[in-house]
Order: structure tokens, then sequence, then C-alpha cells
């Protein structure tokens, strides 16, 4: 058995292809074995973490990829860069805390949601990214089958949670209820990120009007929380805003 077909054997395919060619360069500047050793390892172990964080960033599933540096800073009237850039770190998910992104449509919301999202996922971390709409329909659907318990702890489960598009339709009672007790799992556990076009005052109307589940909610939500306040008009409108 030669050294491709044991490196094979191992699992090492990453080595197994570069092998010859770090020997080859290797030799030609007369490295040590040990440092030929070191990077044949290095390479393996980045191989090995690149497709672990794409399979995180598949099991996450995220819309759409978003980097903070293709964010447009200029575009809003109204945003603490400096907060988002310091929420980017992750340091809030040490502390379990949360992440709310305020404003109106074509603001950006979801897009800076995305990239905290791939920030999580970049790190080999447990994501998921849904809807607020979603996640009560597949709450509501479980309910129907006795699997609610389960569908909760899906939810409940990630390191991160984006919840996107919360107020853009309203929740009723039931559904105000499931996405409540998903909140409560989450509470003082895990790190949640919500996108909302609605202030905190006008998030009863969502939950079907009842304050009391409403007031539940937010005191959960935001005893840790950044709330990220974004204005300005909607970035897909600036064509016609320049007409």
């Amino acid at each position: 058995m030669d050294i491709h077909e044991k490196l094979k054997a191992a699992g090492l395919g990453w080595m197994d292809l570069n092998v010859d060619a770090i020997i080859a360069e290797s030799a030609s500047r007369k490295a040590s074995p040990a440092d030929v050793l070191a990077r044949l390892l290095d390479g393996e172990l980045e191989a090995r973490r690149m497709r672990s964080v794409g399979r995180r960033l598949s099991m996450a599933k995220i819309p759409v990829q978003k980097s903070v540096a293709d964010f447009n800073w200029a575009w809003p009237k109204k945003i603490d860069q400096d907060m988002v850039k310091d929420l980017l770190r992750l340091g809030f998910l040490k502390e379990k805390g949360n992440i709310v992104f305020m404003g109106g449509v074509g603001l950006g919301k979801t897009h800076l949601a995305s990239a905290v999202a791939g920030e999580a996922c970049d790190r080999n971390l447990p994501v998921l990214f849904t809807t607020a709409v979603e996640m009560v329909n597949n709450l509501q659907a479980a309910t129907a089958v006795n699997g609610l318990q389960k569908a909760v702890r899906r939810y409940a489960a990630p390191v991160l949670l984006v919840i996107d598009e919360l107020g853009y339709l309203p929740i009723d009672r039931k559904g105000a209820d499931l996405f409540f007790q998903v909140i409560s799992a989450r509470h003082e556990r895990a790190s949640t990120v919500v996108t909302t076009n609605k202030a905190y005052k006008e998030w009863a109307a969502t939950f079907a009007g009842d304050a009391a589940l409403t007031s539940a909610i937010l005191d959960r939500l935001t005893e840790k929380c950044s709330t990220v306040v974004i204005e300005g008009l909607s970035y897909r409108m600036r064509n016609k805003a320049r007409n």
C-alpha cells in the first residue's frame, strides 16, 4: 500500500491530493520534516473545517448568504454602524443575548441578520434561519400531529436562531402562544435574532392584540438584547427616490 492509498484509507483526502506538491516544494527550500508535516496537517484541518462550515450553512437555511462587506452603510438615514460591527464579532452568543433589527422595509434588516448567521456558521456553530410566519405555521402543523414538543426542540436547539419578518403578517392567538413557547425555550439558553418592521409598542397588534402575551415575549427577548434601529427609505426604491 503506497502513501496515497494509506492517506485515503485514513480519510485524509486533502493530504492525499496535496502531499506530492508540498513535499516537492518543501524539498526545494530545504524545509524540515516537521515543517512538511505541519503544513499537511494544517491543510487537512482547514479542509475539514470548510466542509463542516458548508454543512452548517446548508442546515442553517439562510435564503441568501450576505456579508456585511456588501452592506451600503451610506443609505440608511440612521444606523449604529459601530454597534452592528461589534455584534458581528458574536460576543453576544457567549452571553446568550439577542438582537432585534428594527426598521421599515428595504433597509437591510434581513441582510444584516443573514450576515450574523453566516458569521456563526463560519465558526462552525449550529444556526437556523426562518421567518416568523414559517415558524408558526410549522409549529401549528406539528401540533395537529402531536409533534409539537419535537418541533419546539428544533427551534430551541441551535446556538443561533434567526426569526425574520416579524410583524409583516399578523399572527393569531394560537400562533402567538407557539411563538412564545420558542422564545421561552431559548431564554437564557441560546441567542435569537429577530428582524421586524414594528416598534416594540406595536408588537401587540402582531400577536393577536394580546398585550399580556406580548409583554411576556418582550420580557424574555429584550432582557439581554441589542436593538438596532434602522431608519430611512427603502434601498430597493432608491432609483425612484432619485427621480
